[in-house]
């Protein structure tokens, strides 16, 4: 009984931390990825969208994994991967 008892008060802690642990940190993060991934499925052509390293341009072509945005007054066209996009500009 003393040995059970032992082994419960010394398990016990570290499974609270866990589940602590899953609710702040690991679940919030699945639910931003999912809503990202939302995101991106949902871009389309003419949609204005801010790059990961800040640039901000208008969608001209979607392939599967890439897109290309159209940025400044000299219209410059960059391709870059989805994961690079941070984040759609919600358009009014």
């Amino acid at each position: 009984m003393d040995n059970m008892l032992a082994l419960l008060t010394s398990v016990v802690p570290y499974l609270l931390v866990f589940v602590i642990f899953f609710f702040l940190l690991i679940l919030p993060e699945k639910k931003r990825k999912k809503k990202y991934q939302g995101m991106i499925d949902e871009l389309k052509v003419n949609d204005e969208i801010v790059t990961r390293g800040g640039i901000i341009g208008k969608i001209t072509h979607i392939d599967e994994k890439s897109v290309t945005i159209e940025s400044g007054p000299a219209k410059t066209r960059i391709k870059l991967e989805k994961s690079g996009i941070s984040h759609k500009i919600k358009m009014d």
